[in-house]
């Protein structure tokens, strides 16, 4: 009986020291934000040769989580904001563009040909879909991975341009990430 009262006690001193703000706060989980990341390069690192045009010229592999609750679909954008010279950027070179990768997908995986059920693919400025790796004419160029999710899956949109496809999604973002990765030509 008396270890079962200073229990008692001691929950009421605990109550009774609590600050009210600490007591009115509601209790909640926090969400995992949405990250995007690849085994073979850190954000902000070198993105490995084989992944470029000195190299196979395939996708690198990546994995993402933390998708926020009502994702219906995925984008993924892949692009160089400093072409064609990073001290005089004149344009952003569009390596990648992917619509509709469904929210059960936990990532790509390396020289991905088969893509998840219902992936579409837009242009890259090589007027192809597809992947095209980063291949820059001089200096050391970012290479951005931006993943949307979406509150929506989109019609069948053809083969859109980056620019396209990011005035469709505007409106249907529910969380954007990226990752970095650098590469500067070895010959």
């Amino acid at each position: 009986m008396k270890s079962s009262a200073s229990s008692i006690l001691a929950c009421v001193l605990a109550q009774a020291l609590a600050t009210p703000a600490a007591l009115a706060q509601p209790q909640e989980t926090t969400a995992m934000a949405l990250t995007l990341s690849s085994p073979v390069f850190a954000s902000g690192a070198d993105i490995p040769a084989r992944y470029t045009c000195e190299g196979d010229d395939i996708s690198p592999p990546l994995a993402w989580s933390g998708l926020p609750a009502g994702t219906k679909s995925l984008v993924l954008i892949v692009d160089d904001p400093d072409a064609p010279d990073p001290a005089a950027p004149k344009m952003t070179w569009v390596h990648w563009v992917l619509y509709n990768i469904p929210p059960s997908a936990s990532g790509l995986g390396e020289a991905v040909t088969a893509l998840p059920a219902g992936t579409r693919a837009g242009l890259n400025d090589w007027k192809r879909p597809g992947y095209g790796g980063p291949c820059p004419p001089i200096g050391r160029h970012r290479y951005v991975h931006k993943l949307y999710a979406l509150d929506t899956v989109l019609p069948d949109l053809g083969t859109p341009t980056k620019a396209a496809l990011e005035a469709r999604i505007a409106p249907h973002i529910i969380e954007r990430t990226e990752l970095v990765g650098t590469y500067q030509k070895g010959r």
